[in-house]
């Protein structure tokens, strides 16, 4: 089984962004996981992984909200879905998230 986790940071702030929404679907858009990121932005409780294509979907405009940033009506980004692929039949995966209200990038971290 292939393992997977992810982070998100607030790089608006330069911190952890704690609370987000976060779901993990497979390729037929089935749900595996529904959750939230911890105190430290983490995510590891997303369960064991076949090879294949996921996705996982960010809610960060209620999280900016919360934080009390203004953001336009609607948000300009408001859900982030990040498409990946899994390969090999065991190993860990991380797919960190870097978000600003008006920005995001991420990566194949470890």
């Amino acid at each position: 089984m292939i393992s997977l986790s992810t982070h998100v940071l607030d790089t608006a702030r330069g911190a952890p962004a704690a609370h987000v929404a976060i779901t993990l679907a497979n390729a037929a858009g089935t749900q595996l996981f529904a959750g939230a990121t911890d105190a430290d932005g983490r995510c590891k409780a997303f369960p064991g992984l076949d090879p294949g294509r996921y996705r996982l979907t960010f809610t960060v405009g209620s999280y900016f909200t919360g934080q009390g940033a203004m953001l336009t009506d609607p948000p300009f980004l408001d859900v982030i879905v990040i498409d990946f692929g899994l390969s090999g039949a065991d190993g860990h995966y991380h797919v960190p998230l870097l978000v600003s209200p008006y920005g995001y990038s991420t990566y194949r971290g470890s």
